[in-house]
């Protein structure tokens, strides 16, 4: 073997060991709060604690699903997930087309100014919101309804700048073609931009999933009483301090709560990484 094929071994032997390395780095977050839900004792910090132990016990699990309303928290998060997934990117699709598409009087300006509203801190806007659904014929507060307007109008901006972006790459040629071959407007949008902006659609999905999943402020703001706990207020409530509480609890309530969104990470991957030139040439 020569030198210069050795060299080029030793060179990717050390790139592997080095980003092994930092992979295994990254993971000590996630071992750690698994030995900790896997613990028996409450002792986090103390000397007594260590990252592999062999009592392991998965009463902590059991006990979330007997003393606590975890399993009421998942349904309202999934209710709010899915229901503000839907309702976003049913505006921001059709939003986003018209922007790249649509040249109409002020086009510019209102894109501007939704990139500013989005760039607003949401909690100075926290006060107006609570008047604007407190008061009124219908009151929103404590409703899932509620949060779901604030979620959709706070991530359909998101999806408008985000697509926008991708139908930009999209050639115009790519639809004279399509109606040339007779397809209407519709068809156009349903069976050519559409296809080939799904990796697009699939990563602003996964971030409005991502938000909503974890979303704190506005979910206790807005929604009282632990019968309405989404997962993340849930969390707040089961912290542990010197006096009470169970850090093994809130370990497993923790990762409980990250198993969906990467479960739904894992089954999107393969989109994510899917470009144009791939959606084009299925198409």
């Amino acid at each position: 073997m020569s030198k210069k094929k050795i060299k080029k071994l030793i060179t990717k032997f050390i790139l592997n060991l080095f980003f092994i390395s930092i992979i295994f780095i990254t993971l000590i977050p996630i071992f750690y709060a698994i030995s900790v839900s896997l613990s028996e004792t409450n002792s986090l910090v103390s000397s007594e604690f260590s990252l592999f132990h062999l009592d392991l016990s998965y009463n902590n699990y059991l006990e979330l699903f007997k003393n606590y309303d975890i399993g009421l928290w998942f349904i309202n998060s999934t209710i709010l997930a899915v229901a503000t997934l839907v309702f976003a990117l049913g505006i921001s699709i059709p939003a986003a087309y018209g922007f790249s598409r649509i040249k109409f009087k002020g086009r510019n300006s209102i894109f501007k100014t939704l990139i500013l509203l989005n760039a607003f801190p949401t909690i100075l806007s926290m006060f107006a919101i609570w008047r604007i659904m407190s008061t009124g014929p219908v009151v929103l507060v404590n409703t899932r309804i509620g949060l779901v307007i604030i979620y959709t109008g706070t991530m359909a901006i998101f999806g408008i700048m985000n697509m926008k972006g991708y139908f930009d790459t999209v050639p115009n040629e790519i639809e004279e073609a399509a109606k040339i071959d007779g397809a209407s407007d519709f068809q156009v949008i349903t069976k050519v931009l559409l296809p080939l902006a799904k990796p697009s659609i699939i990563v602003t999905g996964m971030m409005i999933l991502i938000y909503v999943w974890n979303e704190y402020i506005f979910s206790i703001t807005f929604m009282t009483g632990e019968e309405n706990f989404t997962l993340a207020a849930g969390l707040y409530s089961l912290q542990a301090n010197e006096t009470s509480g169970s850090w093994p609890i809130f370990a497993a309530a923790a990762l409980l709560t990250s198993i969906p969104v990467l479960i739904i990470f894992l089954l999107a991957q393969k989109h994510m990484v899917s470009g144009l030139t791939v959606g084009g040439v299925k198409a």
